[in-house]
């Protein structure tokens, strides 16, 4: 990650040190679970726990230029500060064990921080759907008015996707939060399932029950997709946040401090910059996932293809959407709402939002559906090209007089009738409708 997009708490799961911190601990506990099973004297194992308790990274990145292999240099590193106990570790171990239990130690820790961001994220939602729900605006549809909602009903769509979000990053979590002490190819020929357990166990992992040399990429690649689909509800969210922002709708802004400037050349410019910053990260969201997909297919028992691609896609995705979910969640903490501007636009079109509540209740008095949709929308057309708004392009003229009389339409172009029933959603996301 680079650091204008790095969290510290990210930033630190994946470091050099922990990373190496992460592989000398399971080396060790195989050791102990060896000790344990009486193949390393007691002696050799004192020897090594008082010694090796951390690695050097300069001293195995120096060995790394000449061995060309991260895990000999690693070995080597902490080995040539000890004596002849040092034969003990990575004893019936092969490098993906240490790689692939180390990866999902890593990626477990660095999913609970990321659901602790969504879970950040989701409570400034939930506060904006019940503050909001009574602030009415107008509901789009291909961006063109449609009929009315309120602010509160859209945020309490956003809540319950990232509900959803929530539970796949769980998922996501367990399904990634087992290790692999098997041996080469998987077969255990050279370290028991003992072993495997006692090293598992205490890393808080459960165990691949059918690895080969590497624990199957199907695991990663339902992590990454959760993570990008996730991606996808903070696109959502963002685009949203953007078009509301627009000069010609300006219901809903980005804060902006004091000494915030939007243009370099146009001093009046108020860019809605924090959310289009997080669509473009849920690109990136989404191609790690396909690299993740990609990485599935090894060859036989194992290859290292998917190796250089993890080295980038672990770190970026996790670390990408813990901050673009802790970026959206200031945005919509500080979102300036204008309730008022939202009223305006939704009262714009002169009532033609309540054309379907006009359809209705002539089809309710007898009408049939395509004559009277044809005389709505005849008055409808009449409102658009012309000074006349639409409610008295519904006069008598039109054709609806003959079926609704004036108090008639005044019911049906009622706004609260239109909003009585939000409370259906609120109820099933179990939120206070009081």
């Amino acid at each position: 990650m680079i650091d204008r997009y790095a969290l510290p708490e990210l930033r630190e799961i994946f470091s050099e040190r922990h990373r190496l911190d992460v592989w000398l601990r399971i080396e060790l506990l195989a050791v102990e679970a060896l000790h344990e099973a009486g193949v390393v004297p007691a002696a050799d194992w004192e020897r090594i726990r008082a010694a090796a308790t951390e690695v050097d990274p300069v001293r195995a990145a120096e060995i790394e230029r000449e061995s060309q292999h991260d895990v000999i240099a690693f070995l080597r590193s902490v080995t040539e500060r000890l004596g002849p106990e040092g034969r003990w570790l990575h004893y019936g171990l092969t490098s993906s064990d240490v790689l692939d239990t180390a990866t999902a130690v890593i990626l477990r820790d660095a999913t609970t921080q990321l659901i602790a961001e969504v879970a950040g994220l989701t409570e400034v939602v939930r506060r904006l759907a019940i503050e909001h729900r009574r602030t009415p605006m107008v509901g789009r549809s291909h961006g063109v008015h449609a009929e009315p909602i309120t602010f509160g009903f859209k945020a309490a769509g956003w809540l319950a996707e990232l509900r959803r979000d929530a539970e796949r990053l769980e998922r996501g979590r367990e399904t990634i939060a087992v290790g692999s002490i098997s041996g080469a190819v998987g077969t255990h020929a050279n370290v028991s399932g003992e072993v495997e357990r006692h090293v598992l166990d205490r890393l808080g992992l459960g165990v691949d029950p059918a690895p080969t040399q590497v624990i199957s990429r199907d695991r990663h690649a339902e992590l990454l997709t959760a993570i990008a689909i996730l991606g996808g509800t903070l696109e959502r969210i963002s685009v949203e946040v953007r078009h509301l922002q627009r000069t010609e709708v300006g219901e809903a802004f980005e804060p902006f401090g004091s000494g915030q400037q939007g243009s370099s050349a146009m001093p009046h410019k108020r860019n809605p910059i924090l959310t289009e910053r997080v669509t473009g990260m849920a690109r990136l969201l989404r191609a790690d996932a396909l690299v993740a997909l990609e990485n599935m297919a090894l060859w036989h028992e194992r290859d290292i293809s998917h190796s250089s691609a993890e080295r980038f896609v672990f770190e970026r995705a996790l670390g990408v959407a813990a901050y673009a979910v802790r970026t959206l969640a200031g945005v919509l903490d500080g979102l300036e709402v204008d309730g008022d501007r939202m009223r305006a636009n939704l009262e714009s079109g002169g009532g033609l939002i309540y054309s379907e509540a006009l359809l209705l209740a002539m089809i309710a008095k007898g009408a049939d559906r395509q004559a009277a949709y044809r005389l709505i929308q005849g008055a409808a057309m009449r409102a658009a090209s012309s000074d006349v708004t639409f409610r008295d392009a519904l006069g008598s003229d039109s054709g609806v007089g003959e079926w609704l009389n004036a108090d008639e339409i005044d019911r049906a172009m009622d706004l609260d009738h239109h909003l009585a029933r939000i409370d259906v959603t609120y109820r099933a996301l179990a939120l206070d409708p009081s």
